[in-house]
């Protein structure tokens, strides 16, 4: 123990250049879009939260919310500080996504970032852009594939991410790339053509999206998005949203059957007869 200690007390930690280290968070939610019909349900939209940048790099552009690590502070604990630093949101859902280290990923130098996917209930929303962004802004989310092909040990799916409010559209080209090599199944994801997007992140917005979808169908993620009670119909609206599919509500139903508990609380003044409300069922996911 004494000589690790005399190795430690002689050791120069600046042998080696050191990066910075940051966090960047794709934060989702799905909000409502009214119908001008009051019988009729409203739809919804998976929406991501952007921060405009008000100075240099990429000034006016729009960027994941985010920033640097400071001393003593997790990755967990940088994501969590900037992101109600930058937005006052808090308390909400969020989950290591992935590290980024591509050299030239940042103007300003060598800096790693760690990539977080959060997700809040659009009902809980308070969100207001920090000292250091010119403004924060939900974007509506699409994420079309454009394309697939396979190659010799590898699949090539191209996607085509907009991201849109009012007069703001931001766009950029994805390349998914899945392979067998050496390390079994390899999985990487490009974005080129970036029209608006800040650094690397139209990159690691497709790396969270693509997450998400995988989340909502094996653990449930679509209920993190959702207040504690809520309608059949409600989730799998959600569902859809997210997964950019049309589920039948019969079928939905009989899929979500054991991850759901039903309630004695019903909602009214909808326009329509009073629906039953759920609660997700936390057993069975404990149970998985």
């Amino acid at each position: 123990m004494s000589d690790e200690k005399e190795f430690l007390k002689s050791y120069n930690i600046k042998k080696y250049e050191q990066p910075s280290a940051a966090a960047d968070i794709a934060v989702f939610t799905v909000k409502n879009i009214p119908d001008d019909n009051y019988r009729k349900l409203d739809g919804k939209k998976l929406c991501l939260l952007m921060i405009k940048r008000g100075k240099p790099p990429f000034t006016d552009h729009f960027a994941l919310p985010g920033g640097f690590a400071k001393k003593d502070e997790t990755g967990d604990d940088t994501a969590l500080r900037e992101l109600f630093e930058e937005t006052s949101v808090e308390n909400i859902y969020l989950s290591q996504l992935k590290t980024t280290s591509t050299p030239g990923r940042d103007p300003r130098g060598w800096i790693i970032s760690c990539g977080y996917l959060a997700l809040v209930d659009s009902t809980k929303l308070s969100v207001k852009s920090g000292d250091d962004a010119a403004d924060a802004l939900w974007f509506e989310v699409s994420y079309k594939q454009v394309s697939s092909e396979m190659r010799e040990n590898e699949k090539l799916t191209r996607y085509r991410l907009e991201l849109t409010n009012g007069d703001n559209r931001l766009s950029a080209d994805i390349t998914e790339r899945i392979s067998l090599g050496a390390s079994g199944r390899e999985y990487s994801v490009t974005a080129e053509n970036s029209e608006g997007i800040a650094f690397d992140h139209g990159e690691i917005i497709a790396y969270a999206i693509t997450e998400l979808r995988r989340k909502t169908v094996y653990e449930g993620a679509a209920f993190s998005l959702l207040p504690e009670y809520f309608t059949m119909t409600d989730l799998r609206q959600v569902y859809d949203t997210i997964m950019d599919v049309k589920e039948s509500d019969a079928n939905f139903r009989r899929k979500m059957s054991g991850f759901v508990c039903l309630t004695d609380e019903t909602q009214g003044g909808m326009g329509h007869r009073p629906s039953k409300l759920y609660k997700r069922n936390i057993e069975a996911f404990l149970n998985i």
